[in-house]
């Protein structure tokens, strides 16, 4: 008798996980496909804004690159309120998203690097001496540099006629380039609240590759302490019962948690977590620190609160025996 029910309850787990792995793998890819499409069609857009350093490839490495996060964080959305819908179990869903979602972020990174047509991405630019105060100037644009530098991929100043200089760390966009407007923008009128979301994704990505350059396990802690702390949200999506509401929660969650994450990885915030650690781990993996801290605080309530609504349950259901 009980080994029929382990097997039982084997084959349910299998088949959870099963539907759980279809479900996130055609909505990771739906998103990824979307993410590149948008942010290809307004590289073209931006095409008359560009002042081009780098031959083709690197442009289609970064658009990828962009469209990793996006995919992530969609998916992982989705997946939870599927989940909370079909009443998986919250340890199938946190292990099934973690596990999947790890596999996609390493796996297309990964790629990336392997493919040949891709290399140039990550070969470093031809030296060029470039002095501070030396002005590349194109057609309606020019680009003024501020410091001393082995290429022109320095910071600089950049104006487009007829309209102020806008200073830039780095160029952004495709084929390592300087563009009018932000990566992912989508034009004046739209709200600043969805032209936010697609300047984080950007950056999000940007910490991505940085992470990936530093070290392949740096990398790999970032992305896994990311798809763990969103994936532990999902009691979120149990809190009322509309689940077009929860949807809606979720979401405003996981935007204040792409916001956290520009947060944690800016300069001043990550030196200052340093000096509370007291240097005892390095700058690439203080945001993964914190993410991972908040996602066993989140999995530890959760456990804690079902624990209590069981007890809950179980004490009603004698009281009405009585």
């Amino acid at each position: 008798m009980a080994t029929q029910i382990l097997t039982t309850g084997n084959t349910f787990v299998m088949k959870t996980f099963a539907k759980l792995t279809i479900f996130f793998s055609l909505t990771f890819a739906f998103f990824f496909m979307v993410a590149i499409l948008i942010r290809f069609v307004f590289a073209w857009i931006d095409a008359a804004r560009i002042i081009s350093e780098t031959g083709a490839g690197e442009g289609l490495a970064e658009i990828i690159r962009i469209a990793i996060p996006a995919a992530l964080y969609f998916s992982i959305l989705l997946t939870l309120g599927y989940s909370a819908r079909k009443n998986i179990p919250i340890p199938v869903t946190v292990i099934g998203i973690v596990v999947l979602g790890f596999v996609f972020t390493i796996g297309i990174s990964v790629g990336i690097e392997r493919v040949d047509a891709l290399k140039s991405v990550f070969k470093p630019a031809s030296p060029v001496h470039a002095g501070p105060g030396l002005i590349v100037s194109r057609p309606e644009s020019a680009i003024v540099l501020l410091r001393e530098s082995r290429d022109i991929r320095g910071p600089r100043l950049v104006s487009f006629l007829g309209q102020p200089f806008i200073y830039q760390e780095v160029p952004l966009g495709p084929n390592n380039t300087i563009i009018n407007l932000p990566a992912l923008s989508f034009g004046e009128e739209t709200p600043w609240f969805i032209n936010s979301i697609g300047i984080d994704l950007s950056i999000s990505a940007r910490e991505f590759k940085n992470h990936f350059e530093a070290g392949f396990l740096y990398f790999a802690a970032y992305a896994f302490s990311l798809i763990l702390l969103l994936s532990s949200l999902r009691f979120i999506l149990e809190l009322s019962q509309w689940p077009l509401a929860n949807i809606f929660i979720g979401a405003l969650v996981f935007r204040l948690i792409l916001s956290l994450e520009i947060f944690l990885n800016s300069r001043e915030i990550n030196d200052l977590i340093g000096s509370f650690l007291d240097g005892r781990a390095p700058p690439q993996l203080i945001t993964a620190l914190v993410f991972g801290a908040a996602s066993v605080l989140i999995i530890i309530y959760t456990l804690l609160a079902g624990i209590v609504r069981t007890g809950s349950k179980s004490r009603r259901s004698q009281s009405d025996e009585n």
